[in-house]
Order: C-alpha cells, then structure tokens, then sequence
C-alpha cells in the first residue's frame, strides 16, 4: 500500500477522472462467479479500504465476518430459497415468470462469503450524530460496503449483495453479539461474465430512470 505518511493532497488528473466514471459505470452487482480461489490478502485489503468510508461520528461501526463454515453456507442458502419463494409468490403473471427466470444469487459458486453486520450499540464515536438519526450507522456500514464494491471492482474482483434472507436466521447462524445487526451478505469472486448494464436491465425487470426525474429543488 502506497505510503500516506506525508500531508500533501494528491493530484487526481482528467485520465484519473475519466477511469473513476468507468469504474463506477462498470460495477456490476454479480451472481454469476467462476470457482477460482480469491487470495485471502486480497479481500483482507479490500476490507482494509472499506474501513476507510466515512462513518457516523467516527463510530466504524462495521463488522466484517467471513462465512466459510460448509454448514453455515447451508444455513445461508436455506435461508435464501424459502425468502425466494415467498417472493416469488408475491407477484402474479408475466412478473411472476420473469422473476422466477432471474438468477438472484451466486451463493452456490462464489469463493468468499463476507456478513456485513452493523455494531449499533457501539461506544465508539461516543454516539456524535447518532442520537437523532441511530440509523446512520447502518448507513455508514453501507458506504463502507460500496466502497469495498468499487475497490474490488477496480482490481477485477466481482460482488454480489444477496438481500433475499432472513436476517434473524443469517445473525443467528453467524453466532454474533446481540448488537450486530446484518446489513449486507456479499459473495465474492471473478466473475464469469462482463457486462455494462445490470442484469435486471438486461433481463427486462426493470429500466434504469432518468436521473432528471430524481431531482427536486426546493
């Protein structure tokens, strides 16, 4: 890692520009991984990078916890099949064929399991800014999450976000303190395909909006 001992601010230059904007423009929600081994050194320095999102009041309050128990996988994978099939069954029709066509996870292939939890009852940051908004720490688990997706993004490495569990059933089987709560179960690994636009885009689940519908001035 480059040395950052010394204060001066670096120089970012329209090349580096331009590379953030595909960066960003290229990270890929991905369910589809080859099977390949990640190097541990590797994710441990992803993580060392997603420590340094902005938090709440200085509170980091992330937990990063590697799934690689076989049984507790099973549990994770158990745990999306019955969310997915109550999901499932909430829509009718022409949806309800599209959805059940979509590939949702890569829980089955993907090397590395990470369970993101938040610690909300952390003393850390003795509480700055979390009083009126507490949420703000979930919030900052998830900016901490983005930016392990983009770092990993930039070195090739692909993520998925599995959302369609059960929490309680994910917390539970990682045998965490009761203060953790699941924010994020990110499956990594290199992906099997490349592609621009999002799969649910791709697959006609939906159309990205135009970012000019999500602008309001007061």
């Amino acid at each position: 890692m480059t040395d950052r001992s010394e204060c001066r601010p670096p120089q970012f230059d329209e090349a580096f520009a331009r590379a953030l904007e595909d960066l960003i423009y290229w990270r890929r929600d991905v369910r589809r991984f080859k099977p390949d081994p990640v190097d541990d050194a590797l994710v441990l320095s992803l993580i060392e990078l997603a420590a340094h999102a902005p938090s709440v009041g200085l509170s980091q309050p992330w937990r990063f916890v590697f799934v690689e128990d076989a049984d507790r996988r099973a549990t994770v994978r158990a745990s999306f099949e019955r969310a997915n099939a109550d999901a499932l069954a909430t829509y009718a029709g022409e949806r309800r064929g599209l959805y059940a066509k979509l590939k949702l996870e890569g829980l089955q292939v993907a090397p590395v399991h990470l369970a993101v939890f938040a610690d909300v009852e952390t003393d850390v940051g003795a509480r700055l800014g979390t009083r009126t908004m507490p949420e703000t720490l979930c919030y900052s688990v998830v900016g901490a999450v983005q930016t392990l997706w983009l770092a990993a993004r930039a070195r090739g490495l692909g993520v998925g976000w599995v959302s369609i569990l059960e929490p309680d059933v994910v917390t539970q089987a990682m045998d965490v303190p009761d203060t953790w709560r699941l924010v994020a179960y990110l499956c990594l690994g290199w992906p099997a395909e490349e592609h621009l636009d999002p799969e649910l885009e791709r697959h006609g689940w939906q159309q990205r909006m135009d970012v000019g519908s999500l602008i309001v001035r007061r």
